[in-house]
Order: structure tokens, then C-alpha cells, then sequence
């Protein structure tokens, strides 16, 4: 590999230009030499990274599609949940600081290529519990499993019921404590994503750095661009993968599936969620390989040979950077690597950067606890499955995302809006964005009729004690446990949360075909002397429900572009407001913030907030708490959403105030540029012909998995 690195040097050093003097015109076979010489080298490198953002943005979208699944296989609540998906950012915590400091004087391909490594393992790792815990087991009455015991729901007398059928269900409770331990495999998914958070910390500060050095100027942007597009495809394939996986049942290759009585319908079901990460493991050992043979160095456009900076960069930067040019410009010395205090307290001393900064993680808190619990919300406030809600958000907000990435950049080459028009642009991209967002607590779906919980068994709204509730004078005579939740719905368009709550007296028929009858509840609401039947799994939300989903889709799709088109514009403010020197560095610190001050913490208090928001808890077999069944979906609404707001309109104080320490900073140094004659010539002129020169600077905002989050 060594020896394979320093030919394909020598190789690119040989094709190298000489300089030619500023001061003449370069010649179209001079031109066409430069290009040949460096853009062969970097777009390999481009090929790779791209192939990686796609990797690790389809491993990171499948771990968003699959939150419902996890909460439901391991029977958490979503707090916990939320723990889970912060410790991508954990491992994120661990080494970027020294991966992005040290990182950029080391082989930066090579740490690429093992940090790709390093997140298929923590990938297969997140798979592994399916193969060692025991088989699904979920709710369901005897009854509607396949058997030849008939047993009434309602077990008015337990004589009733087989002395065989008693023992074989404690038997069974009795192995599945025995087995309670196999709950706590969560954990190695929490770990298997700690590992997958550190093998993805090179990527980003590492490969776009690379490109920024050895690209042509003006073809840098359009190179960063291509990378966070092509990344874009990772999220839509991931949630479309997490679609697929959903349809197919948990234990699938393991179990007969004929025997399985729940459908990918039932608030129960679990997909086969290990799948997507045995898939997502493979692709990224793929995605790994062809760094490990690229060069550490790649010879650099004769273009780039005498400058390291923009003139917008300079009017920020104010201090003499004539030393440090020249620096920049020879070989790194290994004392140079000790200069890390000096080179914090340098970034912490630009008032533009801290705004920027404290902008940027309060709104990726709203941000990501908002794209984390997406598909949660659109499963209990809409009533659509998780395959379902995978698909829709795949195959159109995540594209919606990928456009207003890309417009935003083609605004702002197109139009040469300067670093102030880009705070402007990016100030108004947010406050129209959750401006939109704003008209969603109008497009919600009214709380499911479920007796006992949101409505009484007289048709009233529900009680406040709503588990004194869950008893009635219709189901007295049953020996009937609140803790059950295997709900049928009834011909009066009732759910009803078990067979035997409803009163049922017979059944007919097993698994997903069992329809109960002479259920005494049932015929309460309207003809309380009749009884009536119901069938197995919930009812249908109202018939304003689906209409008010298509809604929803239409708003998310608009607000996901308008977000987006924002976040290149406000990457700028973040690389033309430091030092060159400092670039790779100031981007680690900003990724670091963002991931202890936001990804981590967002998660964890987002899912505390919807566990507060949750009608029925499940039980475990051996006691005490599971996952939620049910929410209540005008309180799930105004905690998402207004906790989503909240933080979005306090990010835009900040933005606010971004603009107005640009504002001061540059407009004394306009007309001291104009004061000048020779100066305020070539300021004006290089603002305006070389704003394409310093496009290198321009970064599209690859926030950490943006591409999930909106």
C-alpha cells in the first residue's frame, strides 16, 4: 500500500504543471495541463467519499426507520429509545476532537478507509441480538391462535376453561421469565451504534478538507455539492429498505410463517429490522476498500499554488495572516500539532462563529428530535404502518431535502451572493420554514374511539382515571386483567382492548380470521339490550383522518425543502469567518458541539416528552413497564410539534443576531475599501470576479445525517 501510494504521487507530481507568471496570460494548453493533472487524483477520491456518505447515510436512515420496531422487539419505552440513537453521537464524542486536529497531518484516506471499517463492525453489531434472543412472542388471547381448545374470552367461570389449557399459559409465562433476560439485549444495539458513531467521525471533516485542498477553486463547490446529493440517495434508500424490512415478519426465516396471526397492520407487529443492518454492514466494508490505496497527498492546482485565502474570507479575519500564509504554504512540523489551546481560544474569540454556532445546535435540537420521532408520529397520529410511513418518507421528503440542498447552493453561485446575502438567505430559509411547520397543528387526526381510554362504555369522552375506567357494568362478570392489550374492533366502530373487556361470551374461527361474538359491550352504545360481534385488531381513525394525512405529507415535503435550502448559505458564514489553518479544526469543534449539545440530549428529552403523551402501557411477562400502545394524539401533537417550534424560533434569535455582528464587521471595512483608490479597486473586483475563485470555501451543510431529518 505504501509503495502503491507513492506511485500514484509520483504519477500525479509528474503531470503537474510549472507556474507560470501571474503577471501573463495562461494559454489554453496550460490551462487544460492543470486540469488534467489533479482532476483525475481527486475524482477518485470524490467517487470513494461519495459512495461513503452513501453508506453511511443509508445505515443511518435505516436506524431511524426502525425506532418503532426496536421499541416494540425489546419492549422499551421511547426515552430509552432515544438513549439508543444518541450514542451514535457518544461515539462521535469519543475521538473527533483528535480526529480532526491530528487527523488532517495523518494519511487521510487511510483513517477514512478503517473508520469505514470500523462502522460495518458496529453495524453487524446492532443485528446481532436476533440471532440470540428468543422467538417474538406478542398478546393474543388463546383463542385466535390456531388451536382445537375453545376458549371463551369472557371467563366467567374459570372451570370453564381446560386445566390443561391453565397450566400449558403458565408454563409458557414461566419460560418467558426464565428468558426476561434476553429484554436487556438493547444494549448491544446501544453499542453497536457507539461503534458505528466512531468509525463515521473521519468522514466528514477528513474527505471534505481533501477535496478542499487539491480541487480546482471553481470546481470545489460543484465537487461538495456532488457528495452531499449523492449522499442524499443513502436516506432514500435507507427508509425504503426499512419499508421492505417492515412488510416482513421479525422471526421471518426462523418460525412458519403460516402461523403467525398478526399482520403488518397490528400495533404489534414487528418487522424484520436485522435484516437492514446486515445489508448496511456490507455496503459500508464495500465502501472502505478503495481508500486504503489512495494517495496521502495529491498535487495541487497551480491556481491554489499562491493563495489560501478569499477576499470575503479577509474582511472577517482581521489580524496579520502574512506568517501564517507562508506557514500554511510549507510542510506541517510535528510541534505545530501542540498548538491546540491557542488554536481554540482563537476560534472561541470570533463573536460570528459562536453566534453561528449557538444558532446551529438549538436548531438541530428541534431538528433532530423532530426527524427521530417522525415516523412515530405518523403511526399514532395518522394511523399508517410503519412500512407504510418508511415508504412516504423516503421517497418524498428525503428528495424534497436533496433539492433545497441543492438549490440553495445553485442560488447562491448563480446569483454571487456575498457572505451577508448569505446570512440573509439563510435567516429567511428558517423562519419560513417553521412558519410552514407552524400550519401542522391545524392537520391532526382526533384520538382513536377506544372504550376505556378515550371514550366511556356509554359513548361519553373519557374519564380522567382512565384505568378505573377500563371496567364497566357490561364486562363485570369477566375475569378480565387491565394489563392485556389485544384489541378487537367492534361492528359499532368501538376498539375495545381485549376480547374479554368487551364482554365477548363466543368466538369463532383462529388467528387473523377470529371474529368474537355475543360481546355485551359492544351493543351498548346504541342498542344496549343487543349484542354484537368484532373482529380481531383495531378500527379505523375517522374518515377526516386520511384526507388530513395527504395534508400533512404536502406541508412536511414544502417545509423540508425550504430548511434546506438554507443550510448552504449558512455554512459559509462558518468557513469564510476562520482562518484557513483552522478550517479542519473549526469543523470538528462545530461537529462536536452539535453532537453533545444536540444529538445526544434531543433523543433522550423528545421521547421523555411522548412517553408523557402515552394512554396504555404494555406489560412484560414478569412485570413491569413495556412499550407504549397508545398515545393520545392531540397531546402527541402539541408536544411534537411545539417543542419542535419552541426551539426553532429561539435558533432564529441567533441567526438574527449572526446578521447583525456581519453587518457592523463589514461595512467599515467597505468604506475603508473605497476610501482607497487602488485598494478599493481591487476589492471591489475581486469580490466580483473572484467570488467564483473562492467557491472552494463553500460547503453544502452536511449536518450529522441531515438527510434523515427532515
Amino acid at each position: 500500500m505504501e509503495i502503491s501510494s507513492k506511485e500514484n504521487t509520483q504519477f500525479f507530481s509528474n503531470n503537474t504543471p510549472l507556474p507560470v507568471d501571474r503577471s501573463s496570460f495562461k494559454s489554453e494548453s496550460s490551462a487544460s495541463k492543470e486540469k488534467q493533472s489533479c482532476c483525475g487524483g481527486i475524482k477518485i477520491f470524490l467517487g470513494a467519499l461519495s459512495f461513503v456518505y452513501f453508506a453511511k447515510a443509508l445505515s443511518g436512515s435505516y436506524l431511524k426507520s426502525t425506532i418503532t420496531q426496536i421499541e416494540r422487539r425489546f419492549d422499551i419505552p421511547s426515552s430509552l429509545v432515544g438513549v439508543i440513537d444518541g450514542s451514535f453521537e457518544i461515539g462521535n464524542l469519543l475521538i473527533i476532537i483528535l480526529v480532526s486536529y491530528f487527523g488532517a497531518k495523518l494519511h487521510r484516506p487511510r483513517i477514512i478507509g478503517a473508520g469505514c471499517l470500523i462502522m460495518s463492525a458496529g453495524t453487524f453489531l446492532i443485528a446481532m441480538p436476533q440471532f440470540f434472543m428468543g422467538r417474538y412472542r406478542y398478546e393474543r388471547f388463546p383463542s385466535t391462535i390456531n388451536s382445537t381448545v375453545s376458549i371463551s374470552p369472557c371467563l366467567q367461570d374459570k372451570s370453564q376453561t381446560p386445566l390443561s389449557a391453565l397450566e400449558k399459559s403458565q408454563a409458557k409465562i414461566n419460560a418467558g421469565c426464565e428468558k426476561e433476560a434476553g429484554s436487556s439485549m438493547w444494549i448491544y444495539v446501544l453499542l453497536g451504534n457507539l461503534l458505528r458513531g466512531i468509525g463515521e467521525t473521519p468522514i466528514q471533516p477528513l474527505g471534505i478538507t481533501y477535496i478542499d485542498d487539491y480541487a480546482i477553486e471553481e470546481n470545489a463547490a460543484l465537487y461538495i455539492g456532488c457528495v452531499q446529493t449523492v449522499a442524499i440517495i443513502g436516506p432514500i434508500f435507507g427508509f425504503l429498505l426499512g419499508s421492505l424490512c417492515a412488510k416482513l415478519y421479525v422471526d421471518i426465516g426462523f418460525v412458519d410463517l403460516d402461523s403467525v396471526t398478526i399482520t403488518h397492520k397490528d400495533v404489534q407487529w414487528v418487522g424484520a429490522w436485522w435484516l437492514g443492518y446486515l445489508i448496511a454492514g456490507a455496503i459500508s466494508v464495500l465502501a472502505g476498500i478503495p481508500f486504503w490505496f489512495l494517495p496521502k497527498h495529491l498535487p495541487k492546482p497551480e491556481s491554489r499554488k499562491d493563495s489560501s485565502t478569499s477576499s470575503e474570507q479577509s474582511k472577517f479575519i482581521t489580524e496579520d495572516n502574512k506568517d501564517q500564509h507562508k506557514s500554511y504554504q510549507q510542510q506541517v512540523k510535528i510541534a505545530e500539532m501542540a498548538k491546540f489551546l491557542p488554536s481554540l481560544k482563537n476560534l472561541f474569540g470570533n463573536p460570528v462563529y459562536i453566534l453561528y454556532l449557538c444558532a446551529s445546535i438549538i436548531q438541530f435540537n428541534s431538528l433532530i428530535g423532530m426527524v427521530t420521532y417522525k415516523p412515530k408520529y405518523i403511526e399514532q397520529q395518522y394511523g399508517q404502518t410503519s412500512s407504510k410511513t418508511n415508504f412516504v418518507i423516503g421517497l418524498i421528503n428525503i428528495p424534497a431535502v436533496a433539492f433545497g440542498i441543492f438549490s440553495g447552493g445553485l442560488i447562491m453561485k448563480k446569483f454571487r451572493i456575498n457572505v451577508l446575502g448569505a446570512a440573509k438567505l439563510s435567516l429567511g430559509s428558517s423562519f419560513f420554514g417553521y412558519l410552514l411547520l407552524l400550519s401542522l397543528f391545524a392537520m391532526g387526526c382526533e384520538n382513536s374511539e377506544v372504550a376505556g381510554l378515550t371514550v366511556s362504555y356509554h359513548g361519553t369522552k373519557r374519564m380522567t382515571d382512565y384505568e378505573q375506567a377500563l371496567f364497566s357494568e357490561c364486562n363485570a362478570g369477566c375475569a378480565c386483567s387491565k394489563n392485556d392489550w389485544d384489541p378487537i374492533c367492534g361492528e359499532n366502530g368501538v376498539t375495545y382492548i381485549s376480547a374479554c373487556l368487551a364482554g365477548c361470551q363466543a368466538s369463532n374461527g383462529s388467528g387473523k380470521n377470529t371474529v368474537f361474538f355475543n360481546c355485551s359491550c359492544v351493543g351498548t352504545l346504541e342498542s344496549p339490550s343487543q349484542s354484537s360481534s368484532a373482529v380481531v385488531g383495531l378500527c379505523q381513525k375517522g374518515n377526516e383522518c386520511p384526507k388530513m394525512f395527504l395534508y400533512f405529507l404536502v406541508i412536511s415535503v414544502i417545509t423540508s425543502y425550504t430548511l434546506s435550502v438554507g443550510g448552504t448559505p449558512g455554512y459559509i458564514l462558518l468557513l469564510r469567518c476562520i482562518k484557513p489553518h483552522l478550517k479542519s479544526f473549526a469543523l470538528g469543534i462545530y461537529t462536536l458541539a452539535i453532537r453533545v449539545l444536540a444529538g445526544i440530549p434531543a433523543p433522550v428529552y423528545f421521547g421523555v416528552a411522548i412517553d408523557t403523551t402515552c394512554l396504555k402501557w404494555g406489560s412484560k411477562r414478569c412485570g413491569g413497564r413495556g412499550a407504549c400502545r397508545l398515545y393520545d394524539s392531540s397531546a402527541l401533537r402539541y408536544v411534537y410539534l411545539g417543542l419542535t417550534l419552541v426551539l426553532g424560533t429561539v435558533s432564529i434569535f441567533f441567526s438574527v443576531a449572526v446578521l447583525w455582528v456581519l453587518r457592523k464587521r463589514s461595512s467599515p471595512q467597505d468604506e475603508t475599501l473605497s476610501a482607497n483608490g487602488e485598494r478599493g479597486a481591487c476589492g471591489t473586483k475581486s469580490r466580483k470576479d473572484n467570488f467564483v475563485n473562492s467557491d472552494h470555501l463553500i460547503q453544502t451543510t452536511y449536518w450529522p445525517e441531515k438527510e434523515t431529518r427532515l
